[in-house]
Parts: C-alpha cells; sequence; structure tokens
C-alpha cells in the first residue's frame, strides 16, 4: 500500500470510530439535558414551598423515566428560608464495544439567595 492509500485508510477508521461513540454517548447526553431541565422545574418547585422528600421522589421518578440511574442519596438540597441549592449526582455507564466507560454527570438549580 502506498502512504497516501494508508492515511485515507487510516483517517476513515478514526471518522468512524469518533461516530460510533458519537452515537453511543450522544443519547446519553440528550437525556442528561432534559433531565437538568426538570431540575430546575423541581428546584423552583422547592423555592414555592415544595418538601424535600416531594422533591426526591419526583426527581427519582423522571430520572427513571429517562433511563438514568439516579438514586435518592445522590440528591442534595440545601435549604435557608426561601432560597433553595439542588444538586444530583449521577453516573451512566456507557458501553464502547469491549470498553465501559462511565459518564458522570451533576444536575444543579438554585434560586436567587446566598451564594
Amino acid at each position: 500500500m502506498t502512504s497516501r492509500v494508508l492515511r485515507a485508510v487510516t483517517g476513515v477508521l478514526v471518522l468512524a470510530g469518533a461516530g460510533a461513540v458519537a452515537v453511543a454517548v450522544g443519547p446519553v447526553y440528550g437525556r442528561a439535558y432534559r433531565f437538568q431541565s426538570y431540575t430546575r422545574e423541581v428546584g423552583q418547585a422547592l423555592a414555592a414551598g415544595r418538601s424535600e422528600e416531594w422533591a426526591r421522589v419526583a426527581l427519582v421518578n423522571r430520572a427513571a423515566e429517562l433511563g438514568l440511574p439516579v438514586r435518592s442519596d445522590g440528591i442534595r438540597c440545601r435549604r435557608q428560608g426561601e432560597w433553595v441549592k439542588l444538586e444530583v449526582r449521577y453516573a451512566v455507564p456507557v458501553r464502547l464495544g469491549w470498553y465501559t466507560v462511565d459518564l458522570h454527570f451533576r444536575a444543579r438549580a438554585s434560586s436567587n439567595g446566598p451564594s
């Protein structure tokens, strides 16, 4: 094989590999984005007076609907008067052929208040 052909084949293989990774992780990032939006809604409901227990149940249920492995112990909520800070940490395992990688996410929401 000539050097040009070898470079072309290598380029195609690299692009195919990058495409395969994008196909594997893209849907996970899409679901994480939708979960982040829902986390903001829950944060607003908390600031309006909803309970932390309600927030935990709502977040875990929505995550299950989206196929995200969120557990109640991964949800942190701080409240000070009407100020609320909500944080959800979780990891999604993604299988890439013979290799599995954990994608770590942190969904956050807060209302105006102390830093």
